[in-house]
């Protein structure tokens, strides 16, 4: 149960002076909270400034610089209110001791004009001044205040994100509401570390962040934006460590839960390396040997299998599932999709054939009384590998003796769906797969609670793949190509680009790009969108790889692990438009054959700095790896890795891109506070069980025994 002294900070943000229904639900699309609770206090709290806004310069009116903001002292001199009916703007005139001004104001009510600003009042006004045919003037002012009240204006001012419905005035009395209520905390960071790197305590850092100072401008420089201060660091750091102790208790307690030493001669394993068309490569073999070694122990398997696109991961999880196999169990390979799970379940077929594997599919298309069938067979033992879909965990799924679950695919896959998945069976072991390379730091901070086994190297016989950028302008030339291509028999992708909000839907634009390509080419290609039905993919996708289809058009439904080995070319409209991983999901569609295959890259000029970086590194190279650490840089972690969601990261502070070395020390210092403290009963113990609750990592303190 959380602990009595964070119910201030935990409280709904409709607590708050001046909070509404309508603010409230304002601040939930602002704080990114789901829709099936209100915002807390502390949501609020973590909602950093972007910026700060100086309003310390004093020049005098004459001396005003275009479109800086200044702090000006005035006497009003007269008001010029726009005749009725007409869109002129009011405007206020007001001199100082070096010359005259006029604040303008549109749509205004007079009368709180003439309240705010009566003529001959001496007032402080502050805002930007922009000069106008020799004349300076200042549109809505941010502040006006009484001479007497000088001190009531912020210098100093912080700038945050908003959202529509929703004033920078609103969010700031908010948050002063919101500061005034942390409560006293015990601190929970080693004193040796804060004294080190000259961090305050947690409530100062918070206020020093939300109620910035003049030294905080001077760290921030003529940017206006603020760097790392030692209070934002010790805020990163904070989150950092949640995240890191969350990670290691999860992993605790995996390994905790009583693993099954399993027994395996390599039988199957040998029947299914007979049936391969060819050798395993290095990274595949040490990938396997290590898995191997995993089942083998009395302790749980949890490994994170990393491998470039193409390089043979689900040959791997193959044979993690013979040894599982023969050892007595049963196995699950999860994937994301249907198109992935069918596509999974038809290349398996062969080989598990070939071992003597008993393999079915379970998916949310299947009938009631196959699924009821392969259901009763599951149970009854009679199913040795079932592939799927995330319906393959759900309650009514009972498996007799479920000894691997292989989930692929899924950087979305967070903390307690891992922890949920074991709980269907004694003692499971996990493997989890990616579809590209995730970046180092990342794989610390979303999967720091697993083993990590790497592949580096393609299969032999896979052919390089040459990657081109094409201006739109040239589109004809590539339908050129492609008739002549297809004429030859060769297959190809036609992806299309991921639309921007402004637009029409994708869908949309798959479909109008398929009409026009009918048109020109004739009727030999499909169609396949997320919205279709899974029947319609399937045909969709049975016509490409075996039928009279030569080109597919698609949305990203393919990005991830289509596999039509003779398709050899691929066109991504509006590449500017896809992130670095994503290009390279994508082109790893072809190269899968033995024919030399091309990569087609068109976008729309001119193109932005990051998207031209993006497309130079697609054409320099097809290394995953490096790609990874390229997007980590060019992006941030939370697009990386798509939606952040409970049970994953999603950090509101730090940032695993430029402050992987707080997260390296954070890590450390997780394993360290649990080697002497494993139950968080020490002198730290309760600060940080206050941490993992402020940063949302309930489920971690659910893993510590009570006390």
């Amino acid at each position: 149960m959380r602990p009595s002294l964070l119910d201030p900070v935990f409280a709904p943000v409709s607590a708050l002076p001046g909070i509404g229904p309508r603010t409230a639900a304002n601040l939930a699309t602002l704080l990114g909270v789901d829709g099936d609770r209100e915002p807390h206090v502390a949501d609020l709290l973590f909602h950093l400034p972007g910026g700060v806004i100086d309003r310390r310069l004093r020049p005098g009116i004459a001396r005003a610089p275009e479109g800086a903001i200044v702090t000006l002292e005035v006497r009003v001199d007269r008001h010029q209110a726009p005749p009725r009916s007409s869109r002129a703007p009011y405007r206020i005139y007001a001199h100082d001791e070096t010359g005259e001004i006029a604040f303008v104001f549109f749509h205004a009510h007079s009368a709180w004009l003439e309240k705010t600003l009566p003529v001959g009042a001496d007032l402080i006004v502050s805002g930007r001044v922009e000069w106008f045919n020799g004349r300076p003037q200042m549109i809505h002012p941010d502040h006006i205040v009484a001479v007497e009240e000088a001190d009531s204006l912020p210098l100093v001012e912080p700038v945050y994100p908003l959202t529509q419905g929703l004033s920078g005035k609103t969010l700031q009395k908010a948050m002063a509401e919101a500061l005034a209520r942390i409560p006293d905390l015990p601190e929970w960071l080693d004193a040796n570390l804060m004294a080190r790197e000259g961090w305050p305590a947690f409530s100062e850092a918070l206020k020093a962040m939300h109620r910035p100072d003049e030294e905080h401008v001077a760290q921030a420089g003529a940017t206006g934006e603020a760097e790392i201060s030692p209070a934002r660091a010790r805020l990163s750091y904070d989150e950092f460590l949640a995240n890191q102790l969350a990670l290691a208790l999860v992993r605790r307690s995996m390994r905790q839960t009583r693993g099954i030493a399993r027994v395996f001669d390599g039988r199957l394993k040998r029947r299914i390396l007979e049936a391969l068309p060819y050798s395993l490569t290095q990274g595949q073999a040490a990938a396997v040997a290590e898995i191997e070694q995993d089942l083998a122990a009395p302790t749980r398997m949890l490994r994170l299998l990393q491998g470039d696109v193409g390089a043979g991961k689900t040959v791997v999880a193959l044979l993690a599932v013979a040894a599982v196999v023969e050892a007595g169990a049963q196995a699950g390979i999860m994937a994301p999709t249907e198109i992935l799970a069918r596509q999974h379940f038809a290349s398996l077929a062969p080989f598990c054939e070939a071992a003597g594997i008993r393999m079915e599919i379970l998916t949310g298309r299947d009938g009631t009384r196959k699924r009821r069938e392969a259901r009763a067979a599951l149970e009854a033992g009679e199913i040795d590998l079932v592939v799927g879909t995330h319906a393959l965990f759900q309650g009514d799924v009972a498996f007799r003796n479920l000894g691997l679950v292989v989930v692929d695919e899924q950087h979305r896959f967070g903390v307690h769906q891992r922890l949920t998945l074991a709980a269907k069976g004694q003692g499971v072991d996990m493997l989890v797969m990616t579809a590209t390379p995730i970046p180092r730091t990342l794989v610390l901070t979303y999967f720091g609670d697993m083993d990590v086994s790497r592949l580096a190297e393609k299969p032999a016989g896979r052919q390089p793949i040459k990657t081109v950028t094409v201006p739109l302008e040239r589109m004809e030339d590539v339908v050129e190509r492609l008739r002549a291509a297809l004429d030859e028999g060769k297959k190809a992708y036609w992806v299309c680009p991921l639309v921007e909000e402004s637009e029409k839907s994708d869908l949309a634009a798959a479909e109008e790009r398929h009409a026009m390509l009918v048109q020109v080419l004739g009727p030999r290609i499909a169609l396949v969108h997320g919205r279709q039905s899974s029947d319609d993919k399937a045909a969709a996708m049975a016509a490409f790889r075996d039928g009279p289809a030569g080109l597919l058009v698609a949305t990203t439904v393919i990005e991830v692990g289509v596999d039509v080995p003779d398709a050899s070319i691929i066109v991504i409209e509006h590449a500017e438009r896809f992130g670095l991983s994503q290009l390279h999901q994508l082109r790893g569609r072809v190269g899968r054959g033995s024919e030399t295959s091309t990569c087609l890259l068109l976008y729309k000029s001119p193109v932005g700095e990051t998207a031209r970086a993006r497309l130079s590194i697609m054409r320099e190279t097809d290394d995953g790896f490096r790609i990874a650490e390229e997007d980590l840089r060019l992006r941030g972690e939370g697009e990386i890795l798509g939606t952040r969601q409970s049970g994953s990261p999603g950090f509101r502070i730090a940032d695993a891109a430029t402050q992987a070395d707080l997260l390296e020390i954070a890590r450390d210092d997780a394993r360290l506070i649990l080697e002497t403290d494993p139950q968080l009963c020490g002198p730290r113990g309760p600060a940080l069980r206050l941490l993992l609750y402020l940063f949302g990592r309930d489920e971690a303190i659910r893993l510590l025994r009570a006390g």
